[in-house]
């Protein structure tokens, strides 16, 4: 498939019953699922780099081929995530070898990623960086409280990994990071950053974006707090409860990532290349 066609198909695939509930598509082939995963993997990655979440070579997304699952697809090392496309995604096996594409992958991306997939298979994608706000907030070795609405979506969905030891690159600490994810959505790792995980890449996306933010909210409501003396509000138990099931699904993930999709579609096709 060239460019132009793989542009229609994502523009078909966003415009495609546009008066119906959207939920995730399903795929004729392997191969029509495949680059669609593709697709979204390499938007992630542009869009990541207009929030602000790219460091250097630190950073890594991942989505699990769909037909050989035990292989994933991530970013090639030390290339920008303002340069990723479809074309230059790498396929990585379970013991961190490169099975498809031509460059090298981020030791650490295989050390965490690869544990995070095999003890969770029914996750098809996991996104960590080193983004501002969810870096400062780890520092404190909190999980996030229920201030708002949209971090609701966490509510009871959440851990905090408090073992740092050190740059990832040991299957060992990557085993002991998908143990403290256990069946959550996301995971604060102390003095390094988040890790969410989805269903979809698109849900793995927007799980990071939501929960940056949230970091970002709740720095500045305690900020806040810290000069007036009066503490942010939490929302109760039952409120947060009710929040976290309709904001906090699989589904409701999946598509607020969706005009996200559509806006970076617009501004940067090439990512399809």
């Amino acid at each position: 498939m060239n460019a132009p066609e793989r542009t229609a198909l994502a523009a078909s695939r966003q415009a495609e019953h546009p008066n119906l509930p959207m939920q995730p598509p399903v795929f004729a082939t392997v191969e029509e699922e495949r680059l669609h995963r593709k697709q979204r993997l390499a938007a992630t990655f542009r869009l990541f780099s207009k929030m602000g979440f790219d460091e250097g070579v630190a950073g890594h997304v991942t989505a699990r081929d769909p037909e050989f699952t035990d292989t994933f697809w991530v970013n090639p090392f030390a290339v920008h995530f303002s340069q990723i496309r479809v074309s230059n995604l790498i396929r990585v096996n379970d013991e961190g070898e490169v099975v498809e594409g031509n460059y090298p992958v981020n030791r650490a991306a295989f050390a965490i990623h690869s544990n995070v997939h095999s003890a969770r298979p029914e996750v098809v994608a996991a996104a960590h960086t080193h983004s501002t706000w969810g870096r400062a907030w780890s520092t404190l070795g909190r999980p996030l409280d229920p201030i708002t609405q949209d971090v609701c979506a966490f509510y009871n969905d959440h851990a905090v990994y408090d073992d740092f030891g050190g740059v990832v690159v040991e299957l060992d600490e990557g085993a002991r990071i998908a143990k403290s994810l256990g069946g959550r959505k996301a995971v604060i790792l102390q003095n390094h950053g988040l890790l969410t995980v989805g269903r979809t890449v698109d849900e793995a996306a927007w799980w990071y974006i939501t929960m940056e933010r949230s970091c970002q909210v709740q720095l500045h409501a305690e900020a806040a707090a810290a000069r007036t003396g009066a503490g942010p509000k939490l929302i109760r138990k039952e409120s947060a409860e009710q929040a976290a099931s309709l904001v906090g699904t699989p589904t409701a993930g999946w598509f607020q990532f969706q005009p996200l999709y559509a806006r970076i579609l617009k501004e940067q096709p090439d990512f399809l290349d």
